[in-house]
Protein backbone atom coordinates (compact mmCIF):
# COMPACT_ATOMS: atom_id res chain seq x y z
CA UNK A 1 0.00 0.00 0.00
CA UNK A 2 1.47 3.34 -1.13
CA UNK A 3 0.70 6.78 0.31
CA UNK A 4 1.39 9.57 -2.18
CA UNK A 5 1.52 13.12 -0.81
CA UNK A 6 1.39 15.89 -3.41
CA UNK A 7 1.69 19.32 -1.81
CA UNK A 8 1.03 22.55 -3.63
CA UNK A 9 1.00 26.09 -2.28
CA UNK A 10 -2.75 26.01 -1.62
CA UNK A 11 -3.79 22.35 -1.14
CA UNK A 12 -2.14 19.07 -0.20
CA UNK A 13 -3.38 15.82 -1.74
CA UNK A 14 -3.08 12.49 0.07
CA UNK A 15 -3.77 9.49 -2.17
CA UNK A 16 -3.70 5.72 -1.57
CA UNK A 17 -2.61 3.20 -4.19
CA UNK A 18 -3.15 -0.48 -3.40
CA UNK A 19 -0.81 -1.82 -6.08
CA UNK A 20 -3.51 -1.95 -8.73
CA UNK A 21 -5.43 1.33 -8.52
CA UNK A 22 -5.97 4.54 -6.59
CA UNK A 23 -8.51 3.70 -3.89
CA UNK A 24 -8.86 7.01 -2.02
CA UNK A 25 -7.88 10.68 -2.30
CA UNK A 26 -8.23 13.50 0.24
CA UNK A 27 -7.28 17.17 0.16
CA UNK A 28 -6.15 19.40 3.00
CA UNK A 29 -5.28 23.09 2.97
CA UNK A 30 -1.53 23.59 2.89
CA UNK A 31 -0.16 25.00 6.14
CA UNK A 32 3.62 25.03 6.36
CA UNK A 33 3.56 25.00 10.17
CA UNK A 34 1.42 21.85 10.47
CA UNK A 35 3.35 19.22 12.44
CA UNK A 36 3.74 15.51 11.74
CA UNK A 37 1.50 14.78 14.75
CA UNK A 38 -1.28 17.00 13.38
CA UNK A 39 -1.06 15.35 9.98
CA UNK A 40 -1.21 11.92 11.64
CA UNK A 41 -4.34 12.66 13.70
CA UNK A 42 -6.13 13.94 10.58
CA UNK A 43 -4.95 11.12 8.33
CA UNK A 44 -5.62 8.38 10.87
CA UNK A 45 -9.35 9.15 10.90
CA UNK A 46 -9.61 9.15 7.10
CA UNK A 47 -7.76 5.89 6.51
CA UNK A 48 -9.92 4.29 9.21
CA UNK A 49 -12.96 5.03 7.03
CA UNK A 50 -11.24 2.94 4.33
CA UNK A 51 -10.83 0.04 6.74
CA UNK A 52 -7.09 0.71 7.06
CA UNK A 53 -4.58 1.83 9.67
CA UNK A 54 -1.38 3.81 9.30
CA UNK A 55 0.48 0.49 9.61
CA UNK A 56 -1.15 -0.60 6.34
CA UNK A 57 1.26 1.56 4.30
CA UNK A 58 4.48 -0.03 3.11
CA UNK A 59 5.75 2.99 1.15
CA UNK A 60 5.38 6.76 0.88
CA UNK A 61 6.34 9.27 -1.80
CA UNK A 62 6.28 13.05 -1.29
CA UNK A 63 6.24 15.87 -3.81
CA UNK A 64 6.16 19.36 -2.28
CA UNK A 65 6.71 22.90 -3.53
CA UNK A 66 6.74 24.16 0.08
CA UNK A 67 10.28 23.44 1.38
CA UNK A 68 9.45 24.26 5.01
CA UNK A 69 6.80 21.51 5.06
CA UNK A 70 9.00 18.66 3.87
CA UNK A 71 10.53 18.08 7.32
CA UNK A 72 7.12 17.46 8.90
CA UNK A 73 5.85 15.32 6.01
CA UNK A 74 9.02 13.23 6.18
CA UNK A 75 8.51 12.80 9.93
CA UNK A 76 4.89 11.77 9.35
CA UNK A 77 6.14 8.91 7.18
CA UNK A 78 9.00 7.91 9.46
CA UNK A 79 7.17 8.16 12.79
CA UNK A 80 3.67 6.96 11.95
CA UNK A 81 3.99 4.88 8.77
CA UNK A 82 7.36 3.46 9.85
CA UNK A 83 8.78 3.85 6.32
CA UNK A 84 11.50 6.07 4.83
CA UNK A 85 9.75 8.23 2.20
CA UNK A 86 10.88 8.97 -1.32
CA UNK A 87 11.07 12.76 -1.67
CA UNK A 88 11.10 14.38 -5.11
CA UNK A 89 14.18 16.53 -5.41
CA UNK A 90 16.01 14.68 -2.63
CA UNK A 91 16.33 10.89 -2.68
CA UNK A 92 14.13 9.99 -5.66
CA UNK A 93 15.60 9.33 -9.09
CA UNK A 94 13.23 10.77 -11.69
CA UNK A 95 14.65 9.08 -14.76
CA UNK A 96 14.17 12.28 -16.77
CA UNK A 97 16.68 14.82 -18.08
CA UNK A 98 16.16 18.43 -16.98
CA UNK A 99 17.29 20.71 -19.82
CA UNK A 100 17.22 24.13 -18.18
CA UNK A 101 20.06 26.40 -17.05
CA UNK A 102 19.57 25.66 -13.35
CA UNK A 103 17.94 22.22 -12.97
CA UNK A 104 17.68 22.63 -9.19
CA UNK A 105 15.18 25.46 -9.72
CA UNK A 106 12.59 23.24 -11.42
CA UNK A 107 9.65 22.67 -9.08
CA UNK A 108 8.92 19.12 -7.94
CA UNK A 109 5.38 19.33 -9.30
CA UNK A 110 6.58 20.34 -12.76
CA UNK A 111 9.04 17.45 -12.95
CA UNK A 112 6.47 14.94 -11.71
CA UNK A 113 4.03 16.21 -14.34
CA UNK A 114 6.68 15.73 -17.02
CA UNK A 115 7.11 12.09 -15.99
CA UNK A 116 3.36 11.46 -15.80
CA UNK A 117 2.65 13.27 -19.06
CA UNK A 118 5.33 11.50 -21.10
CA UNK A 119 4.43 8.09 -19.68
CA UNK A 120 0.77 8.61 -20.60
CA UNK A 121 0.93 10.56 -23.86
CA UNK A 122 4.46 10.53 -25.22
CA UNK A 123 6.03 13.76 -26.46
CA UNK A 124 6.54 16.49 -27.28
CA UNK A 125 3.95 17.95 -24.92
CA UNK A 126 2.80 21.18 -23.38
CA UNK A 127 1.53 20.46 -19.85
CA UNK A 128 -0.66 23.14 -18.28
CA UNK A 129 -0.99 22.90 -14.50
CA UNK A 130 -3.51 25.33 -13.07
CA UNK A 131 -3.22 25.95 -9.34
CA UNK A 132 -1.86 28.85 -7.28
CA UNK A 133 0.30 29.52 -10.33
CA UNK A 134 -0.47 28.41 -13.87
CA UNK A 135 2.49 26.69 -15.48
CA UNK A 136 3.03 25.76 -19.13
CA UNK A 137 5.78 23.16 -19.28
CA UNK A 138 7.46 21.66 -22.33
CA UNK A 139 8.28 17.95 -22.43
CA UNK A 140 10.50 16.83 -25.30
CA UNK A 141 10.01 13.90 -27.65
CA UNK A 142 12.39 11.90 -25.41
CA UNK A 143 10.62 12.84 -22.17
CA UNK A 144 13.06 15.54 -21.09
CA UNK A 145 11.83 18.58 -19.18
CA UNK A 146 12.72 21.55 -21.38
CA UNK A 147 11.42 24.55 -19.42
CA UNK A 148 8.25 26.56 -19.74
CA UNK A 149 6.21 29.53 -18.58
CA UNK A 150 4.93 30.51 -15.11
CA UNK A 151 1.92 32.84 -14.80
CA UNK A 152 -0.29 33.83 -11.83
CA UNK A 153 -3.10 31.37 -11.11
CA UNK A 154 -6.71 32.23 -11.88
CA UNK A 155 -7.78 32.41 -8.22
CA UNK A 156 -4.71 34.48 -7.37
CA UNK A 157 -5.70 36.98 -10.04
CA UNK A 158 -9.23 37.23 -8.67
CA UNK A 159 -7.86 37.72 -5.16
CA UNK A 160 -5.49 40.43 -6.37
CA UNK A 161 -8.40 42.37 -7.90
CA UNK A 162 -10.26 42.31 -4.59
CA UNK A 163 -7.21 43.19 -2.51
CA UNK A 164 -5.89 46.03 -4.65
CA UNK A 165 -9.16 47.73 -5.63
CA UNK A 166 -11.26 49.05 -2.75
CA UNK A 167 -14.63 48.76 -4.50
CA UNK A 168 -14.18 45.31 -6.03
CA UNK A 169 -15.73 42.48 -3.97
CA UNK A 170 -14.35 39.01 -3.32
CA UNK A 171 -16.08 36.68 -5.80
CA UNK A 172 -15.76 33.04 -6.82
CA UNK A 173 -14.33 32.29 -10.23
CA UNK A 174 -16.78 30.65 -12.61
CA UNK A 175 -17.58 30.62 -16.31
CA UNK A 176 -19.98 33.53 -17.01
CA UNK A 177 -22.77 33.23 -19.56
CA UNK A 178 -21.60 36.30 -21.46
CA UNK A 179 -18.44 38.29 -22.09
CA UNK A 180 -19.90 41.72 -21.35
CA UNK A 181 -20.71 41.90 -17.65
CA UNK A 182 -23.85 43.77 -16.61
CA UNK A 183 -22.71 44.20 -13.00
CA UNK A 184 -19.43 44.29 -11.10
CA UNK A 185 -19.36 40.60 -10.24
CA UNK A 186 -20.19 39.56 -13.82
CA UNK A 187 -17.55 41.92 -15.21
CA UNK A 188 -14.89 40.53 -12.86
CA UNK A 189 -15.77 36.93 -13.62
CA UNK A 190 -15.76 37.57 -17.37
CA UNK A 191 -12.45 39.40 -17.22
CA UNK A 192 -10.66 36.72 -15.23
CA UNK A 193 -12.23 33.65 -16.87
CA UNK A 194 -12.08 34.76 -20.50
CA UNK A 195 -8.82 36.58 -19.86
CA UNK A 196 -7.36 33.25 -18.78
CA UNK A 197 -8.71 31.54 -21.86
CA UNK A 198 -6.92 34.21 -23.89
CA UNK A 199 -3.75 33.64 -21.84
CA UNK A 200 -3.93 29.88 -22.39
CA UNK A 201 -4.61 30.11 -26.11
CA UNK A 202 -2.00 32.81 -26.68
CA UNK A 203 0.80 31.08 -24.80
CA UNK A 204 0.07 27.69 -26.37
CA UNK A 205 0.24 29.29 -29.82
CA UNK A 206 3.51 31.08 -29.06
CA UNK A 207 5.13 28.01 -27.46
CA UNK A 208 4.25 25.87 -30.47
CA UNK A 209 5.57 28.50 -32.86
CA UNK A 210 8.87 28.78 -30.96
CA UNK A 211 9.24 25.02 -30.51
CA UNK A 212 8.65 24.34 -34.19
CA UNK A 213 7.08 20.88 -33.84
CA UNK A 214 3.55 19.53 -33.44
CA UNK A 215 2.78 19.29 -29.72
CA UNK A 216 -0.04 17.69 -27.75
CA UNK A 217 -1.49 19.89 -24.98
CA UNK A 218 -2.47 18.29 -21.67
CA UNK A 219 -4.09 20.19 -18.79
CA UNK A 220 -4.16 19.23 -15.11
CA UNK A 221 -4.45 20.92 -11.72
CA UNK A 222 -7.03 21.91 -9.14
CA UNK A 223 -9.03 24.40 -11.21
CA UNK A 224 -8.39 23.14 -14.71
CA UNK A 225 -11.89 21.67 -15.03
CA UNK A 226 -13.19 25.26 -15.21
CA UNK A 227 -11.74 25.57 -18.71
CA UNK A 228 -13.04 22.30 -20.16
CA UNK A 229 -15.24 23.03 -23.15
CA UNK A 230 -14.20 26.68 -23.28
CA UNK A 231 -11.24 26.29 -25.64
CA UNK A 232 -10.07 23.95 -28.39
CA UNK A 233 -6.42 24.69 -27.62
CA UNK A 234 -6.27 21.96 -24.94
CA UNK A 235 -6.31 18.40 -26.26
CA UNK A 236 -6.62 16.42 -23.02
CA UNK A 237 -7.87 17.20 -19.52
CA UNK A 238 -6.27 14.83 -16.99
CA UNK A 239 -6.86 15.53 -13.29
CA UNK A 240 -4.75 12.55 -12.15
CA UNK A 241 -1.63 13.36 -14.15
CA UNK A 242 0.49 14.40 -11.15
CA UNK A 243 -0.21 11.41 -8.92
CA UNK A 244 0.25 9.11 -11.91
CA UNK A 245 3.71 10.64 -12.34
CA UNK A 246 4.43 10.07 -8.66
CA UNK A 247 3.42 6.43 -8.97
CA UNK A 248 5.75 6.00 -11.95
CA UNK A 249 8.65 7.60 -10.04
CA UNK A 250 7.96 5.33 -7.07
CA UNK A 251 8.11 2.30 -9.36
CA UNK A 252 11.36 3.51 -10.93
CA UNK A 253 12.92 3.70 -7.46
CA UNK A 254 11.55 0.40 -6.11
CA UNK A 255 12.80 -3.14 -6.77
CA UNK A 256 10.35 -5.13 -8.91
CA UNK A 257 9.71 -7.55 -6.05
CA UNK A 258 8.55 -4.70 -3.78
CA UNK A 259 6.65 -2.49 -6.28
Amino acid sequence: MLLAIEQGNTNTLFAIHDGNEWTAQWRSSTESSRTADEYAVWLMQLVHLQGLTLDSFKACIISSVVPQSIFNLRNLSRRYLKVEPLVIGDNAELGVEVRIEKPSEAGADRLVNAVGGYMSYGGPLIIIDSGTATTFDVVGSDGAFEGGVIAPGVNLSMQALHTAAAKLPRVAIQRPDRIIGKDTVGAMQAGVFWGYIGLIEGLISRIKEEYGQPMKVVATGGVVSLFEGATDAIDIFDGDLTIRGMLEIYRRNTPISAA
